[in-house]
């Protein structure tokens, strides 16, 4: 360890040989008593004018003796703190906070004097709701770690910082209620991201594939969001939350798959109708995934499953076309998957066009021409709007759903019951931290089954759920 020797120049320049680059920036003055003080900063993260009023005005008049608790008593800065190890100055430096050495120090002292650069708090495009709060993350780690505490004013919530990436130096901040979130899951987590070793963290996508138990698995293991209150009710149930600096996506573990059928505005709606909402998205899904499945195995192999009129009906219109079934279907969600994908990446201004091109044009296009049928058309788009139902399983259904067209087209309806019964078999084998993520289904905990996919009302669901293990079980006390 290199620590601080006291002498002004040799510290300037051993923590220069540190910190090489251009933009890291030295301003040299001596106070009125005769001190010789240096500040070492970055130019594009540190705040200069506040650098200016905090740190330097005030010791221009300086006259004391250079000790760290005399210097830092002249400092206006609420953020101080003192090091000697020059490689941990060297990293404040680097994250914006300056680095105060002078003449005669015992130790350097660090400044949060950070210039923040980051969007306002806003509703998060890809979790929005009519009812309920409208804030989401934004992609400084402090500012989302305000938005938790705010509301969560408790002083069991803890927040634990880890620094991943070793030329990113990435914040990451691990969240959970001390008491209700069982402690073994929390030492698991941080034990997992201190063991990761990696150059540069981007987002916390990263972090998830090393929090998961089977990096390689084709289920999600991690839960994330956008939104602060379902982060914090989540860590209210007793689960662990994990903030990365640079990302609004927070994760949350243990993951249950019953996470992605549930929403935060069914806890503001009438019980009924977040019910029906639930219900609604698990029957999006599974007509999603099975029904170009089911359409291509009748054609080829059940034709009695259609009835008679609509027999007839698809007969007419697949007459004269040159494809197979399967071959149809594939090259219609070929051209699906190319659509949705292309109106994501062009500019927002070409993405209408692009739609009535694609769904117009094209479509009624290849309809004319008899290089598809109309069937196939309204089926493969009844299917990609399904999967919209459950925006968080999207990657993981539209990979089921080319698996389900495969085996229905080669081995028919046989094909498609054995792949179903081998993933509810990989679903129910499935855990992350001790957790199956078919629960509460399998196994079976009835009372969790309350706030599953069907939701009782607030009184029903006094007790936490019974599948995370938390020690405090209440969280409602019932009113008499």
């Amino acid at each position: 360890m290199i620590t601080v020797t006291g002498h002004l120049k040799t510290d300037c320049s051993a923590l220069k040989k540190l910190l090489p680059a251009e933009d890291i920036l030295t301003f040299s003055f001596r106070a009125d008593g005769g001190g010789e003080f240096t500040v070492l900063f970055a130019d594009a993260v540190t705040d200069k004018e506040l650098l200016g009023e905090q740190v330097v005005r005030p010791l221009l008049r300086y006259d004391g003796a250079p000790a760290a608790s005399e210097v830092g008593a002249r400092l206006t800065s609420p953020e101080l703190k003192r090091e000697t190890d020059l490689n941990r100055l060297a990293e404040e430096v680097l994250n914006g906070n300056p680095v105060l050495l002078w003449e005669g120090a015992d130790g350097a002292l660090v400044t949060g004097l950070k210039k923040v650069y980051a969007r306002a708090v806003s509703e998060p495009p890809t979790d929005v709701a009519v009812k309920g709060p409208r804030e989401g993350f934004v992609e400084d780690v402090k500012i989302n770690a305000s938005l938790v505490r705010r509301r969560l004013k408790s002083p069991d919530l803890r927040l634990e910082t880890v620094v991943i990436g070793r030329r990113s130096r990435t914040t990451v901040q691990i969240c959970y209620l001390d008491g209700i979130a069982v402690r073994s899951v929390a030492e698991e987590v941080k034990k997992r991201l201190e063991n990761i070793d990696l150059d540069v963290v981007p987002d916390s996508s990263y972090l998830s594939h090393f929090l998961a138990a089977k990096p390689r698995s084709l289920l999600k293991q991690v839960g994330t969001t956008e939104k602060p209150d379902i982060f914090c009710a989540k860590l209210a149930e007793g689960r662990v939350g994990i903030l990365a600096d640079g990302s609004p996506i927070a994760l949350t573990v243990p993951y249950l798959l019953v996470e992605d059928f549930q929403s935060s505005e069914d806890y503001f709606v009438p019980t009924y109708r977040a019910t029906f909402t639930r219900l609604l998205r698990v029957f999006a899904l599974l007509v999603a995934v099975y029904l170009p499945a089911f359409y291509i195995a009748a054609q080829l192999f059940k034709l009695q499953l259609f009835p008679v009129k609509l027999l007839l009906t698809i007969a007419g219109s697949i007459r004269n076309i040159p494809l197979s079934p399967s071959l149809e279907m594939l090259l219609v969600l070929l051209v699906l998957e190319v659509l949705n994908e292309a109106s994501i990446r062009m500019p927002k201004y070409v993405g209408m066009a692009l739609s009535v091109v694609g769904a117009l044009v094209l479509g009624e296009t290849a309809v004319s021409a008899g290089f598809v049928s109309t069937p196939a058309i309204i089926i493969i788009a009844f299917s990609g709007i399904g999967l919209y139902a459950v925006p968080n399983l999207i990657e993981v259904t539209s990979v089921v759903r080319l698996a389900m067209l495969l085996v229905a087209g080669s081995v028919g309806t046989y094909g498609i019951v054995l792949l179903t019964a081998f993933l509810l078999f990989y679903l129910c084998v499935t855990e992350n931290f001790g957790t199956p993520v078919l629960a509460p289904f399998s196994p079976l905990v009835g009372r969790d089954l309350r706030d599953s996919l069907v939701k009782y009302n607030l009184s029903a669901l006094c007790l936490r759920p019974e599948t995370l293990k938390s020690k405090n079980k209440r969280r409602l006390r019932r009113v008499k």
